[in-house]
């Protein structure tokens, strides 16, 4: 058996992740909470309720939980709809509340990513038409700038919108996000407003904030053709193109092009410091007329059984090399990883997951791609969107239950913070954790035999 050290960049970071809905609990004001009054949206028609408590002040001792773990960073979102929730009244308790976590991270020699746009919109500003209203763009930043002056001390790294495509696909063409809308033209017309409102809320920043870095996190997939590959081939660059690329083009060059349409946003030209990116599925690509609503795709069956609930697709970790190095090429941008991870409730597969995903990394850092952190989906088990609490939805390195708020730390979790403490991935980690997949995932060098050359007769 061999045996190796893999060595992350000094000041590579290590954390995990949160999204305010997910975790804080209460009844805040947006959409989601809405949303989630209305039967059969929600998995057993489950609630929010009080997720992980974070609004009650429990992030301190999971902010604790995660410094143990020798977490150097954290990324987490504020909700919109508790700083400002209604158009142009501040909440000031509310911005202490998130000023008050930015200052536990600090003091716990964690780096926050502060992320301000995470799947949920204030009730008023869907009323006004959400993303489709031009006028969100400017209000967005106005909500930016804000952030800016009462929390930017506290703050380097700041993300504007996670995964806008993904939000603008899940609640207006395939209707399982809010408001649960089924035209494609409009999830398109949603996506340009997001990335209008990417580019203000970026312009707004800097203007308080010069040195803030600020960045966008982008969910990649990886898309297989379906065979034979001459006929479905292009079907899968065609998705690929939507799906992986377009928003990140457009990010540089300031020019949308969706399927047949192409639309000018100069504004959003260079309007990115750094570039995230959300590790998504594997699907198998294809013409499938039957199913237009499911993009033409699929899902093969994979090696270990690993699924997302609800047609998420396959969990691939392999993608990662192929998707850092198409937007450290395409970007070149400093680049993170915003969100990787398993929904594994019983933990039987999340190790295994999160050492392929970073030895997939690590090949990345050795082509010098400029990867400087990764973050773990997720830190405590939440509430899951449109999932609930689903028992195949819970991504934690920590189990969270929500009625009594017990947490459980999954052995995954102390993987993960060996690592994160030497910076490093070993083979003795992987032994001791994955004996039975060792050989497999870090083969030996064969063994070369000596070989006799007789000459000629």
């Amino acid at each position: 058996m061999i045996d190796f050290t893999l060595t992350f960049p000094a000041g590579f970071l290590w954390g995990a992740t949160t999204a305010a809905h997910q975790v804080e609990g209460g009844s805040a004001p947006n959409t989601w909470t809405a949303w989630e009054q209305r039967p059969g949206r929600i998995h057993q028609d489950g609630r929010a309720s009080l997720a992980c408590d974070w609004w009650g002040g429990r992030y301190a001792e999971d902010f604790d939980r995660a410094a143990a773990l020798q977490h150097n960073a954290h990324r987490f979102s504020v909700e919109w709809s508790r700083i400002e929730p209604e158009r142009g009244r501040f909440d000031g308790a509310a911005i202490a509340h998130y000023a008050d976590m930015i200052a536990a991270l600090r003091a716990r020699h964690m780096e926050p990513l502060l992320t301000l746009h995470h799947f949920t919109d204030p009730l008023w500003v869907a009323e006004q038409g959400g993303w489709l209203n031009p006028d969100t763009a400017h209000r967005f930043a106005r909500f930016a700038q804000i952030l800016a002056e009462d929390l930017g001390g506290g703050v380097t790294m700041w993300c504007t919108i996670n995964a806008p495509l993904e939000y603008a696909m899940q609640g207006y063409w395939l209707g399982r996000f809010p408001p649960g809308e089924r035209s494609l033209s409009r999830a398109l017309d949603v996506a340009e407003g997001l990335l209008r409102g990417h580019a203000a809320a970026y312009a707004a920043i800097k203007a308080v904030r010069p040195g803030a870095q600020i960045g966008l996190a982008a969910r990649q997939v990886s898309l297989l053709a379906r065979r034979p590959s001459w006929l479905h081939g292009p079907a899968r660059n065609r998705l690929r193109h939507l799906f992986n690329r377009a928003l990140v083009e457009a990010l540089l060059t300031g020019e949308l092009r969706f399927l047949r349409r192409t639309v000018a946003v100069p504004e959003a030209r260079d309007t990115l410091d750094w570039i995230g990116l959300n590790a998504g599925s594997r699907f198998v690509a294809g013409f499938d007329l039957l199913r237009p609503r499911q993009a033409f795709t699929g899902h093969r069956s994979p090696r270990h059984g690993l699924l997302e609930p609800e047609g998420g697709g396959e969990i691939w970790p392999e993608g990662l090399f192929e998707q850092i190095r198409w937007l450290a090429e395409r970007a070149g941008k400093p680049l993170y990883i915003t969100e990787h991870g398993a929904p594994d409730a019983d933990d039987a597969l999340r190790s295994l997951v999160l050492v392929r995903g970073l030895r997939s990394v690590w090949r990345a850092l050795n082509h010098n791609y400029p990867v400087k952190g990764y973050f773990y989906r997720t830190l405590v088990d939440g509430f899951e969107w449109a999932s609930g609490y689903d028992p195949r939805s819970r991504w934690g390195l920590f189990a969270c239950d929500p009625q009594t708020q017990v947490r459980t730390p999954r052995r995954s979790a102390a993987l993960y913070g060996e690592i994160c403490a030497a910076n490093a991935l070993t083979m003795d980690m992987v032994r001791r954790y994955l004996p039975g997949e060792a050989d497999a995932l870090f083969p030996g060098v064969p063994v070369q035999r000596t070989v006799t050359l007789r000459p000629r007769l």
